[in-house]
């Protein structure tokens, strides 16, 4: 769940969410939406698919990123049990 709040917590990584709820993409598609270098969004993206918000399948010399919604229902299940 800490994983989960880290990835969370950072707008760029947000951003990246955003993006992805859109469609799927390559790293470098996703890179040419930010004004950061391509080592940094490879750095966001580990930290996203570490906390199992995005999913990345290896189609050719690529690789696609995804949003695994999965792992958001959990989240509002958790918060919900608050209420």
């Amino acid at each position: 769940m800490n994983e989960l709040f880290k990835a969370l917590n950072d707008e760029t990584r947000r951003e990246i969410l955003n993006n992805l709820k859109k469609q799927e993409m390559s790293a470098g598609d996703i890179a040419e939406l930010f004004n950061i270098s391509k080592p940094s969004i490879s750095h966001h993206l580990d930290i996203l698919r570490k906390a199992g918000l995005v999913r990345s399948d290896k189609k050719g010399q690529f690789v696609i990123y995804s949003l695994n919604t999965t792992i958001m229902d959990d989240l509002f299940q958790w918060i919900l049990t608050f209420k």
